[in-house]
């Protein structure tokens, strides 16, 4: 069956949907021996080639894309090629033959947490893709007066870049003088938006943790800089993730007196590292 030339090389873990447009913009990928046209068409009987390589079209097996959770550390980045030598986060994961990881979403050398990724470019695209509504959680260490104003504002939604940003939630949690930690939860991964909704109030981020993304929560057991593959069950609650509707509410007019500020909705989340007892007919990530 025929698809787009960025879809198909996504879906083999390729490079992510905007790595494959930017190098057919570039002329890197040929079809048959020429230049590749963004949107166009192939089969698993067309020649593709990247750099002069090969590229295989043959669809992979059901299940067969690989998922992994990995508890990025501050001091890491999230891309493969550095002129400063930086450590990546590619570095310390399994090797592959034939495919390459793909981040969903990234985090910068600033920030630690959870990070998923895969050998499926196409289920990572879908996994940061703002209309799946998928909910990502931080832990944040904020500098400044925050003021039942400061979070309505963000509540209601700051303008970036001309768009405008809001949380899902913002939860008070502790810290003493100026600086108060807080959870925070949104719906979009946009470039540094925690940070910079942040700064839009007059705060400053010193500290920032994504603690969730969808359906999977770190555990503080699990050491930074390791990774844990996901079985083929808790690829499916993945997968379910992608399917539910997001539910959005409309920002609060008032911020209520609690210590949970906003619309924040219990998340049954999977603990990502933590031992758990499970039904016997449950498998857990290898």
């Amino acid at each position: 069956m025929a698809e787009r030339i960025q879809k198909a090389l996504a879906r083999l873990g390729v490079g992510s949907r905007r790595d494959i447009e930017a190098w057919i913009g570039q002329g890197r990928i040929l079809i048959d021996g020429q230049r590749a046209i963004l949107g166009q068409q192939v089969d698993e009987t067309a020649k593709v080639s990247l750099d002069g390589k090969r590229i295989l079209l043959s669809r992979p097996l059901a299940g067969a894309a690989r998922v992994i959770l990995y508890h990025k550390p501050v001091g890491e980045i999230c891309s493969r090629d550095d002129p400063q030598g930086r450590p990546s986060v590619f570095d310390k994961l399994p090797r592959l033959r034939g495919q390459r990881w793909v981040s969903v979403g990234r985090l910068d050398i600033n920030t630690s947490g959870l990070l998923i990724l895969t050998t499926d470019g196409d289920l990572a695209h879908r996994l940061m893709h703002p209309s799946t509504g998928i909910e990502r959680e931080y832990r944040c260490r904020v500098r400044g007066a925050v003021t039942k104003e400061t979070v309505d504002r963000l509540l209601q939604g700051v303008r970036i870049d001309k768009t405008l940003c809001r949380f899902e939630s913002v939860s008070a949690g502790s810290g003493g003088g100026a600086n108060h930690w807080f959870r925070v939860v949104i719906r979009e991964g946009r470039y540094r938006e925690v940070r910079r909704m942040w700064q839009a109030v007059g705060c400053t981020v010193s500290r920032l943790v994504r603690t969730r993304y969808g359906p999977f929560s770190l555990d503080r057991r699990h050491p930074a800089g390791q990774a844990v593959e996901l079985n083929e069950a808790f690829k499916e609650t993945l997968l379910r993730s992608l399917d539910k509707k997001p539910e959005r509410k409309a920002p609060p007019g008032r911020a209520p007196r609690k210590k949970v500020i906003g619309n924040k909705q219990t998340v049954k989340a999977t603990t990502f590292g933590a031992r758990r007892k499970q039904k016997s007919n449950e498998k857990r990530p290898r």
